[in-house]
């Protein structure tokens, strides 16, 4: 609520769910019942387009009861814009416990059912803000089980998904794709570690011989300081916290969580639920309202380079 209190009508959005479940939190609420009707709707209210939704939204107390609700209000906006009724999808933070139990939700994340809603089987999280862009090649795995995740042909297609997504969303051709090593120092040479010589440069070269503007392996450690940064317009790391921890350290409020390789553009705020602040009116909206501006510049590069 307090995120479309500030944008008013500035980017017309809308919410899937039950009206009920947003009313008395700040602002009018106002069903609507097509997506066309948000840019009218915005500027006055919350357009929320209704689903059935059981029961009462009791701030940080998840309900398994509402988790059918929640799958089709998911379902629901990834086919608006798989079907174009929508120019992007920006999720929310679930609460993925509730969701197992109430609706034997199969998929560790959103990251996963979106994927298998478009219909693919590889899809690459990016966080992104305006003073960094990460990729992650792992993510939600033990850091011990990294070694052996990391395979040429994951990174190899990791690399080639963000490149061709920094081109077509990001309006970037040719992006400057810096890839971090896994190990300290990038492996020094094999003494702390042989996944640089092995895994990592053999991707590296033989992407550089394809024409993309790959650099690495680089030491993570020294990628990240403002004039590294400078160098390239992404980088593609190892492991989920040699990505976040950049990106958290520089923009933590700002950061997005954009989803590469769908058929559809799908961003979400870099946070979770925050069950412990719910309802108490100190959830900062600016993560939120950063994934709506970058869903409609995405969307709007887009359609740019489609029509080109």
């Amino acid at each position: 609520m307090r995120a479309s209190e500030r944008l008013g009508g500035r980017l017309p959005f809308f919410v899937i769910g039950a009206p009920r479940h947003f009313a008395g939190h700040g602002r009018r609420v106002e069903e609507i019942g097509a997506p066309e009707e948000a840019a009218r709707v915005g500027a006055r209210a919350l357009p929320v387009l209704p689903i059935e939704i059981p029961g009462e939204a009791v701030p940080g107390e998840p309900n398994p009861a509402q988790a059918h609700g929640i799958v089709d209000a998911i379902t629901r906006g990834a086919a608006m814009a798989i079907e174009g009724k929508a120019s992007a999808l920006c999720t929310l933070p679930i609460h993925k416990k509730a969701l197992m139990d109430g609706a034997g939700f199969g998929f560790p994340g959103h990251t996963e059912f979106l994927a298998h809603l478009g219909g693919v089987d590889r899809v690459v999280m990016m966080l992104a803000s305006d003073m960094l862009k990460v990729v992650p090649a792992t993510i939600h795995i033990p850091l011990k089980d990294v070694p052996g995740a990391l395979t040429r042909a994951l990174l190899s297609d990791t690399i080639r998904i963000t490149a061709r997504a920094l081109d077509r969303d990001f309006g970037i051709e040719n992006a400057r794709i810096a890839v971090a090593g896994m190990n300290p120092h990038a492996g020094e040479g094999g003494a702390i570690g042989r996944e640089e010589i092995e895994t990592i440069r053999p991707v590296v070269d033989s992407l550089r011989a394809e024409g993309l503007a790959v650099s690495g392996p680089h030491s993570g450690d020294t990628l990240f300081h403002a004039a590294a940064r400078a160098r390239y317009d992404v980088a593609v790391t190892m492991y989920h916290d040699q990505a976040l921890i950049p990106i958290k350290t520089l923009d933590f409020a700002g950061g997005v969580n954009v989803t590469l390789g769908l058929p559809f553009i799908r961003t979400s705020p870099d946070h979770g639920t925050a069950m412990d602040i719910a309802g108490r009116g100190l959830a900062d909206p600016t993560s939120f309202i950063a994934a709506l501006e970058m869903a409609a510049d995405m969307a709007a590069t887009r359609g740019r380079v489609d029509a080109g």
